[in-house]
Order: structure tokens, then C-alpha cells, then sequence
């Protein structure tokens, strides 16, 4: 076996205490302390990089997408992906406004069979975890959620969810069909009777205005419009009434419009009815479009896959494709299952999963991701997973799982609706009556408290929050990072510093030679092909490198005369042209090659080479800093945050690496352990921290930090593991998480702002006598739909 400056290539035993870097197998109980290349167990107590699969307890190495602090137990918002019990999801269709989504959600919390329930407006989707003694009730259960959701909003249809109603199927509603059906026919009945109405409101004001005219038909024509517009409204709220739903927004809004009927303001009534509808009815178009774009970025499967037959070709559905069937994938389809090409040549398109630009060329032979482009070539690929276990299923899903994953904010929002709707009602009724009983107008302020009625609904608040926090999740999706929640979404715009793995994150993680220095006469092609010559059937990662070195440069390779291994020295051998040596130092020394004036101050694994009897030149070798990492380093900066790389490599490799890349603080030569102290002193220090490594290892780390990150390329481990997944190892993908976490954040608090701030300012000027029912009906669903308009942005920003 060689060495090559302190690298053993040698059999170690248990109780193996050598001071060099390690090649090998260990056991449980090695307690050497340098850099290992191996598989370690539970126990391996080395000082380096370890690479092996972790799985999180929940205590310490929790993986939900919750902020977290190493040594504490997390405490969660209840939901069904965190709560214990059996668990279903099931579709909530016709579901159209997110205050009564919060109010199903509470209700159904409430029954003594659910530990927890999370109702997901953006994807319509009520996740459910049940007590055990609740087993074989799904059906019975499920007909409790729809008798909640419908004495809260009519319309709505609870059913399972199958694997085939997810993603973009689980928006569409089941009344529309190919041909047009009954849900498309509703829209055109809502724009009809909007239509109709408007039409008689017009006609109601000109009659009314034209001189002479009798007051008695201007009124008819106001009261036949108002019935068009609002009849089913009202019907609804005396429905609701009767049930308890005091603050239902139907109710509020009956109660304001016919208030302005009792005090003679019939134009009012009706007009701000009228207003509310075509609010309502493009708040709905506004919601229903934004979901189906960001469920566009996300949902990647395909509907039907071809399949191959002995003769010919057919089209089946996607879920029937099985392993080993033989798939047909013409340039310009995506990879529809996760497979190996058998067949065919091209060139991939990956960013859909990756979000990498540059194309990945694809032969026989290469396992292919599902949801890639195929653009040139025609593959046939044979399936090794199925739809359901394919990659664009298990980005769907963690999309899903994500957006029932309810960040602070969100959580806040919900329980300041409940307060703000009763304080409104409250304000109205004291509008109402005090000003009245002091001055004795009670027209103007019960027309004054009427506008407060209708600007209490909170649906553009609840809307609001979510919505963003969705839309940044497809945003990410679409740049191949996956958020595990939105308070993953949340933590990461508190992020003060990034720590960093180096191996896997900051390199690439395989050894290269980084350096050829030719001594005496010989030139780099000369000291390569030498050496090359005798590391040409190594299996050893640094031998690997070496000849890989020389195929690139196309350099014709010797077999040696003879050959001979010098354990914990190097090579001994013997070309056509002499007797050739290649190793580390002592090697040199053993064979008495001065070395003395050879010094090189370059940082990697030096190999030494010898050719008859006189030194011929030295190869670096070294793991290679991915080329975007300084890049992504800046852009870290310009975000206002430091940077820190914890590794167990020696000091001289670590500096060098964070002078290439611009890092600011390296810790060298920790022990997994001392990686999670130096993590909570860097937090203390500096306040929260992200953590970001291979996903397969630092798992202790990963848990401990505020936000856990894995450049994983997708790897199972990874996706279970941390709170965001990069699916691809680029580094680019670390600021531009941040920087759509806080562009998230901000229009989340946007929307917000925005809504309350209009609200409050129509209420004030309603107060003064400038606000008019009108402009209350623009605070409530015309300010919802201008939220869900900026939070649409998100997927669309440049800067994230």
C-alpha cells in the first residue's frame, strides 16, 4: 500500500492509535484523530468529516421545518404532520375564503377524536392526525368535517385525498370537467347575475334622476337588484344565524346593506352590494390563478407516461407505469419516473429540480431524474421507482407538507382576527349609538357605524399571510431549494451568520490535483505521466486523481518493468527510462533524494516524485473549492451576513479554502462534538445561525442550529433531515434562500400592514364623515385581492 505525506494505507486493528490520516474500514470503538474515508458506526469517535446517514430524533435532531435550538425539545403549532395518531389528508374543495378556512380548522380541532388538524387554504388540503381508538372511523370522521366545513361555508366538499387528486389536481374542482361542467357554469352564473345587477342599478340611478320621474320604481328596481346581487347572501346569514355564526361575513355584510335600507340609503345598499360581488368575484379569480401558477413551478408530474411495447408504443397513465417497464422520452418531454436511460443519448435540462442552467449529458447507463427536460436526443429509460416514490412526487409532497407547516406570523394573524371582527362590531354599535344619542344625527352615524360592519371581516388579513409564505415556497421550489415550512421561511430572516461544512459544501469533495512543480529539466506533462505511470491502477482516491489528471491531458501511460509498495512510504518502480519513486518525504529520505532545495508552501497532499536518483518534481493534491463558492460568499455579505466554516481538516487547508472564498471565521480540527459548541458559541455571539452541510452527516449540528441546510443533490437522508434541502450542491442556492425567506417576510408584513393601515384609515375618515360605504367595501375585498397580487410577486423577483 502507498503513503503520501502521513496517509496510511495500511490495515488498521480496534486499537489502532496512529497519528496519520486514515484509508479504511474502522470499528467501533477507533478512536484515532484525523481525516477518515470510511464507513463509521455509531460510536466512531474521530476528530474529521464524517459521511454517513443520520436520522433525527425529535428531541434533539428534530427534522420538521420548526425553528429550533439544540438541547430543547421543540415546541410545535399543533398540526397534523408533528401530532401523533393515524393520519389522513383529505381535499376541501369549493373552498373559498381563508377566514372561514381558520374557522373549519378551530371546529375541527375541537372533536374529541382529533389530536390535530391543519387546514391549508393555499392548497386546500385538511391534513388529519386522529386518536388510535378513532382507527377504522375515516369515513364516519369524514363526515363530521363536512358537516363543519358546510354550516360554515356551503359549498364546500370534504373528501380523501388519493395519490392521484394531489398537486394541481387537488385545486381543480370536481365539478369541472372537460366539457364545460357545473363549476364553470357557477362562475357564469355569479358574472350573470353581477352583470344583471349592474344593469339595474344603472337603470335604478338614471330613473332616479330624471326629473319627474316617480320614486316608487327607481325604489322597486333598487330592491329586484339588491335580491339578484344579495339574496343568496342574505338567506345565508339567517342560516348562519341561526346556527351561532354572529361575526359570518355574510351576516356583517346583510346587516350593513340593510341598514342602508332602513335609514332610505337604497342606492347605497344596493351599490355596495354590487361592488362587494365583483370583489368577491375577482378576489376568487385572483386566489384560484395564483394557486394554479405556483402549483405550475411545483407540480411536475407527468399525466401520462409512453410506454414501450414489443411492437409498438402507448400511452397509459403515469401512476400504472411498474419497475423495469421501458419508458419512450421524445426531446422536448421531461423524464416522467426516476430511471435508467437504456437506450439513446441527450442532454438534460435539470433546473426544474436543481435549478442548475447548464445542461447534464445523459447516455446509457446514467440514472436520470424524473421532472428533468430531455431537449435533444430520444432516450428509452426503464423505471426504477414509481410515480409515487419518483423525485417530482417527493418535491410535491414536501411543497405540501411545507405549506401545512404554519409560520408565527401566520399563527398570530388567526388568533388577531378572532379579536379584531368582535372589537369592529363593538366600535360599530358605540358609533352608532353615542354619537347619535349626543348630537341626535342618527343617520350619519349609523350610515358611519354600517361602514365599520362592512370593513370587520378579516379575510384579507388571514389571506394575506399565507398566500406569501405559499408563494415563496414555490419560488424556492422553482430554484431547486426546498423549504421544510414557513417557519423555516420565518428563521432564515433572522439569520445573522452561516456556518459551514467544508467538505461537500464549500468543495466539491473529491480529490484533483491542484498543482504540478517540475524540478531540473522536467516539464508538468513529464512529472504527470510519470507518476501516472505508477498510479495508474491504484484504486486510492489520490491515485484516482493522478490519472485522471493524465486522461485529461491525453498522456500515453508506461507499464512499469516492476513494481513494489512500500508500506507507509509510497512506490518503488522501475520504467524503460530508470528507476522511478513516488510518495511522501519519508520516501524520498529512504532513498537518500535530497529534497532540499524542493520547498513548495501551497497547501494539499503532497506527492513526491524521484527519476533516477534525483528529485523530478511534486503534485498537490487537494479538494477542489466549487468555482461559485466565492461568489455566493459575497452575496452573503451584501446581505449583511458573516460567514464561518467549521471543519475537522487541518488548519493550513481550512485557511486556504476561506481566503479563496472570502469566509470570515475558521474553526479547524473539531471533533463532532466541538462543531456543535463552536455552532452555540458563534449564536451567542452573534445571534442566529444557519447551518449548511452535505445532508449526510453533521447531524448533530444540523439540529443544533436555527435553520438546518443540506446540499444534498436531492439525497433521501437530506430530504429528511434538514429545514431546507438544496437539490443541488451550488452554493448560489445558500444567499438565495435567504434572499426569497426575507423578500417572503416582507410581503407578508406587507399585506398586513397594508390591509390594517386601510382599514383603520376608513375608519377614521368614516368617523370624520369622508368615508363612504364604498370606499369600506374597498378596504375589505379590494385590499384582499391587492394582497394576493403582491404576494403573487415572490415567484417572479429577480432579487430572490
Amino acid at each position: 500500500m502507498k503513503d503520501y505525506k502521513n496517509h496510511n494505507h495500511h490495515e488498521h486493528n480496534q486499537d489502532c492509535s496512529c497519528e496519520h490520516e486514515h484509508h479504511h474500514e474502522h470499528s467501533e470503538n477507533c478512536s484515532c484523530s484525523h481525516e477518515h474515508h470510511h464507513e463509521h458506526s455509531e460510536n466512531c469517535s474521530c476528530s474529521h468529516e464524517h459521511h454517513h446517514e443520520h436520522h433525527h430524533e425529535q428531541n434533539e435532531n428534530c427534522s420538521c421545518g420548526h425553528e429550533h435550538h439544540h438541547g430543547e425539545t421543540h415546541q410545535h403549532h399543533p398540526n397534523a404532520d408533528t401530532a401523533s395518531g393515524i393520519k389522513f389528508t383529505c381535499l376541501v374543495e369549493n373552498l373559498g375564503c381563508a377566514n372561514c378556512a381558520a374557522k373549519m380548522e378551530r371546529r375541527i380541532n375541537d372533536l374529541p377524536e382529533v389530536n390535530a388538524a391543519t387546514l391549508t387554504f393555499a392548497t386546500k388540503q385538511l391534513r388529519v392526525a386522529v386518536k388510535p381508538e378513532a382507527a377504522g372511523k375515516e369515513e364516519a370522521l369524514i363526515r363530521r368535517f363536512q358537516e363543519i366545513c358546510v354550516s360554515i361555508e356551503p359549498e364546500v366538499v370534504v373528501r380523501k385525498q388519493q395519490a392521484s387528486q394531489k398537486g394541481k389536481k387537488s385545486l381543480q374542482n370536481p365539478k369541472t370537467n372537460a366539457s364545460g361542467g357545473h363549476r364553470l357554469s357557477e362562475h357564469q352564473m355569479d358574472l350573470i347575475s353581477i352583470i344583471i345587477g349592474a344593469l339595474l342599478f344603472a337603470a335604478g340611478e338614471i330613473l332616479e334622476h330624471l326629473n319627474g320621474g316617480s320614486p316608487l320604481l327607481p325604489s322597486a328596481i333598487y330592491v329586484i337588484s339588491y335580491l339578484i346581487l344579495g339574496g343568496q347572501i342574505v338567506l345565508q346569514a339567517l342560516k348562519n344565524l341561526c346556527k351561532g355564526q354572529i361575526f359570518d361575513e355574510n351576516f356583517l355584510m346583510s346587516l350593513a346593506t340593510i341598514g342602508a335600507f332602513a335609514i332610505g340609503n337604497f342606492p347605497e345598499a344596493v351599490g355596495v352590494m354590487l361592488f362587494y360581488r365583483i370583489g368577491e368575484y375577482f378576489e376568487e379569480v385572483a386566489v384560484s390563478r395564483s394557486r394554479s401558477q405556483i402549483m405550475e413551478a411545483v407540480d411536475l408530474r407527468p399525466e401520462v407516461v409512453t410506454l414501450v411495447t414489443e411492437s409498438d408504443t402507448k400511452e397509459i397513465a403515469a401512476e400504472e407505469a411498474k419497475p423495469e417497464d421501458i419508458l419512450l422520452v421524445r426531446p422536448g418531454d421531461r423524464i416522467p419516473l426516476d430511471g435508467t436511460v437504456i437506450e439513446g443519448e441527450s442532454r438534460l435540462d435539470t433546473s426544474p429540480i436543481t435549478g442548475e442552467p447548464v445542461p447534464v449529458k445523459a447516455s446509457v447507463g446514467d440514472a436520470v431524474t424524473s421532472g428533468c427536460i430531455n431537449t435533444s436526443g430520444q432516450l428509452k429509460i426503464r423505471v426504477e421507482k414509481t410515480l409515487e416514490h419518483s423525485m417530482v412526487t417527493r418535491i410535491l409532497d414536501s411543497v405540501e407538507n411545507a405549506a401545512a407547516s404554519k409560520p408565527k406570523i401566520d399563527r398570530f394573524i388567526t388568533r388577531f382576527s378572532r379579536i379584531y371582527t368582535p372589537f369592529v362590531v363593538a366600535a360599530a354599535l358605540a358609533t352608532a349609538i353615542i354619537p347619535s344619542l349626543m348630537t341626535g344625527n342618527w343617520n350619519h352615524w349609523i350610515y358611519t357605524a354600517l361602514t365599520f360592519l362592512v370593513i370587520s371581516c378579516p379575510c384579507a388579513l388571514v389571506l394575506s399571510v399565507p398566500l406569501a409564505f405559499f408563494s415563496g415556497i414555490g419560488a424556492g421550489s422553482k430554484k431547486g431549494i426546498l423549504f421544510k415550512g414557513g417557519s423555516s421561511i420565518e428563521a432564515l430572516n433572522h439569520i445573522s451568520t452561516v456556518v459551514m461544512d467544508k467538505t461537500g459544501t464549500i468543495t466539491k469533495g473529491n480529490f484533483a490535483v491542484q498543482k504540478i512543480i517540475p524540478f531540473q529539466n522536467y516539464t508538468e506533462d513529464d512529472v504527470l505521466k510519470l507518476c501516472a505511470s505508477l498510479e495508474q491502477h491504484s484504486t486510492h482516491p489520490i491515485g484516482v486523481s493522478i490519472s485522471a489528471a493524465a486522461r485529461e491531458k491525453n498522456l500515453l501511460l508506461e507499464e512499469a518493468v516492476s513494481l513494489k509498495e512500500i508500506a507507509g512510504h509510497g512506490i518503488q518502480a522501475v520504467l524503460s527510462s530508470g528507476e522511478t519513486l513516488a510518495g511522501n518525504r519519508k520516501l524520498m529520505e529512504k532513498f537518500n533524494i535530497d529534497l532540499s532545495g524542493c520547498i513548495q508552501n501551497d497547501y494539499g497532499t503532497e506527492v513526491w516524485l524521484a527519476h533516477k536518483g534525483s528529485p523530478a518534481g511534486c503534485l498537490l493534491i487537494a479538494d477542489t473549492v466549487k468555482p461559485e463558492a466565492a461568489e455566493a460568499i459575497s452575496s452573503l455579505k451584501q446581505l449583511h451576513i458573516s460567514t464561518a466554516m467549521l471543519t475537522g481538516d487541518k488548519l493550513e487547508s481550512a485557511q486556504t479554502v476561506a481566503s479563496e472564498t472570502g469566509i470570515d471565521q475558521v474553526y479547524a480540527r473539531l471533533l463532532p462534538e466541538d462543531k456543535l459548541t463552536k455552532l452555540q458559541e458563534i449564536r451567542q455571539k452573534n445571534g442566529a445561525v444557519m447551518f449548511v452541510g452535505d445532508g449526510i452527516n453533521d447531524a448533530p449540528v444540523l439540529a443544533g442550529a436555527d435553520v438546518g441546510a443540506a446540499m444534498g443533490s436531492g439525497a433521501d437522508a437530506a430530504i429528511e433531515a434538514a429545514d431546507v434541502v438544496f437539490m443541488t450542491s451550488n452554493m448560489q442556492a445558500v444567499p438565495s434562500s435567504i434572499a426569497i425567506a426575507k423578500s417572503t417576510n416582507r410581503i407578508a408584513w406587507q399585506n398586513v400592514i397594508f390591509a390594517l393601515a386601510i382599514k383603520a384609515l376608513v375608519m377614521i375618515l368614516g368617523l370624520t364623515g369622508h368615508a363612504s360605504m364604498w370606499m369600506a367595501v374597498f378596504a375589505d375585498s379590494g385590499v384582499a385581492m391587492l394582497c394576493v397580487l403582491n404576494s403573487i410577486r415572490i415567484l417572479y423577483s429577480r432579487r430572490s
